[in-house]
């Protein structure tokens, strides 16, 4: 007999009843507000669900009959990590690993498919007598007397994430969806829920391009990516997310639901849906997980259709510390000591992604102070902090780095955060501002410490006035730290130039389940600190090239990128061919 668990009265599904509120079936049963708000305060004692949240759960709850843990996944009122490590352990239960997950479905005589990615189910094993199954909500004791009644086999609980269970379904089980998957991803256009209680009633039926788009953004966010790119081709859409600085493929979409996939985006990121022929930028803050997420949009045209790339900018994520961020002792204090002084230009350079604009950030957290006036000129602002003026540039009115520059100078400021010299206009008026007793801070694009000053030479600003202005410059690199829960002891590297005096042993990676196999959890800085000696000064004088530049700052001392990079493998804390990759072309011209 097959028991169609969509029509059970399991999970309260509602429906609008003359403006009221109503179950769809008489008998469907309905948690206790008791219930419901004795399990939040347990939340909240675990440090899952702040006050805020626990307001919006229990009105929630009163408003649907539905479960604390059901109001909180739907609304996503926290992570779904700490959520299930809390259920976990309140229910006594393991929590389900990802090599849990079958590599073939659970064959099912019993259960509807759309009920288990409903329900947020997973049949995950069975025997003659028991099956196994993951779910979101173990608390639901009606959930796993309806489980056992289908499948007339005793049910055991494993406790696993919404998101994890919903995807494991979607992909064990999509021919019996009884759509295809260019079926599951049509377009359905749509404003966003106005309230919680909108969300929650409409969230069992919601288009499910919505939900695509939602998944992988909440994918994205637990995985710790920064970028989500999207990149249509001729078969299909593919789907990447960058972690720790590297591009891991995703599932791909359709290529038929690419169109819909970008004009969701749009609409959420607030762009003009009908051009398609020309690049767009957007911006768009969404809450993910319980917390308010930023997120940079910038669609381009491509031969088949719209490329989106989407810019994570979490700001509970990111450490605006000096001595979080990872420079080594050696750099930070000499990092510290050019920041003390009143003035002059500070530069931060490395390629894209290298984290210029959350070092120049955290530099700006540690001068901020009710007695300096600090203004910068973005573009865009990626962080709001309290007690900066923080000014986005927009070209297309053309308020562009200069002007702004230009124009804050007269608004008394005693720290200038320009967020990047692009060129001789920028790179003349932060000079002037140097000069007149400012600290002035920014980023170039160069591979090193010494470029910069060629860089600056190139747009044309003189030598006596770098000499003059310039206090110190900061070259770095992001690299993969080693996941500390699966690194493994390696011998220690004959490459290795430095240390080695030193004795003992060095790591390299593994793979588990927090990293998800790739072994690297995380990544740190290294860093090159070039200051500005009078030697330096009388070789730039001399219009001495970059090359002759970074020699004479070695021989002065100057820790370069590759030797900052040999000091974290010694400490255990990446591996060599991390830094190899990472910074190899730079030992190769030392």
């Amino acid at each position: 007999m097959f028991l169609n668990l969509d029509c059970l009265v399991i999970w309260p599904y509602l429906v609008d009843v003359g403006g009221k509120v109503s179950t769809i079936a008489d008998n469907t049963k309905v948690f206790s507000q008791r219930e419901s708000s004795s399990l939040l305060s347990t939340f909240v004692d675990a440090g899952v669900l702040t006050g805020d949240a626990v307001e919006r759960a229990e009105r929630g709850c009163a408003r649907t009959g539905c479960g604390a843990v059901d109001v909180v996944i739907r609304l996503g009122l926290c992570d779904e990590g700490a959520l299930a490590s809390t259920l976990a352990r309140l229910c006594d239960l393991p929590l389900m690993d990802i090599h849990d997950v079958p590599n073939d479905p659970i064959r099912l005589t019993s259960i509807s498919i759309p009920f288990l990615r409903e329900a947020k189910v997973l049949p995950i094993a069975e025997d003659e007598t028991t099956i196994i199954v993951a779910v979101a909500d173990p608390t639901n004791s009606y959930l796993r007397k309806s489980l056992e009644l289908a499948f007339g086999k005793t049910v055991q609980f494993r406790v696993g994430t919404a998101s994890q269970i919903e995807d494991a379904v979607l992909r064990l089980y999509a021919d019996g969806l009884g759509k295809s998957a260019s079926e599951l991803l049509n377009f359905v256009s749509g404003n966003e829920f106005e309230s919680d209680y909108e969300r929650l009633r409409e969230s069992a039926d919601e288009a499910p391009i919505v939900r695509f788009v939602d998944r992988l953004i909440a994918k994205a966010i637990d995985a710790g990516a920064s970028d989500i790119h999207l990149e249509p081709f001729e078969r299909q859409m593919r789907v990447r997310l960058r972690v720790d600085g590297v591009l891991v493929e995703d599932d791909p979409a359709p290529l038929e639901s690419s169109a819909a996939v970008v004009s969701r985006i749009k609409i959420m990121a607030r762009l003009d849906i009908a051009e398609r022929r020309l690049p767009q930028d957007g911006a768009m803050k969404i809450s993910v997980r319980g917390r308010d997420v930023d997120f940079r949009v910038a669609t381009t045209p491509v031969i088949h259709g719209e490329e989106v790339v989407i810019r994570i900018l979490d700001q509970s994520t990111v450490r605006l510390s000096l001595s979080d961020l990872g420079f080594s002792q050696h750099v930070l204090k000499q990092l510290m000591e050019i920041l003390a002084r009143p003035n002059g230009i500070i530069l931060v350079t490395g390629p894209t992604g290298s984290g210029k604009s959350t070092t120049l950030y955290a530099a700006l957290e540690y001068l901020n102070r009710s007695d300096r006036k600090i203004i910068t000129v973005e573009d865009p602002v990626e962080y709001k902090i309290h007690g900066l003026n923080q000014i986005q540039v927009k070209p297309d009115i053309g308020l562009d780095f200069a002007k702004s520059l230009r124009s804050i100078l007269r608004h008394d400021p005693d720290i200038i955060m320009v967020g990047e010299i692009r060129d001789p206009e920028t790179a003349s008026i932060a000079v002037q501002a140097a000069l007149t007793g400012h600290l002035v801070l920014s980023t170039l694009h160069t591979n090193d410490a010494a470029s910069a000053v060629t860089r600056l030479l190139d747009m044309g600003v003189e030598e006596y006035l770098i000499t003059s202005t310039l206090s110190g410059v900061l070259a770095q690199r992001l690299i993969r730290t080693l996941c500390p829960k699966c690194r493994i002891i390696a011998e220690y590297p004959s490459e290795l130039k430095i240390g080695a005096s030193r004795s003992g042993r060095t790591f390299r990676h593994g793979g588990c389940t927090a990293c998800r196999g790739t072994g690297f959890r995380g990544r740190t800085i290294i860093a090159e600190f070039m200051g500005i000696s009078p030697d330096v000064r009388q070789k730039i004088q001399t219009c001495m090239d970059a090359g002759q530049l970074r020699k004479m700052a070695i021989a002065s001392g100057m820790q370069t990128l590759f030797e900052s990079g040999m000091e974290a493998v010694l400490n255990g804390s990446t591996s060599y061919d991390e830094v190899v990759r990472v910074a190899h072309d730079l030992e190769a011209r030392e």
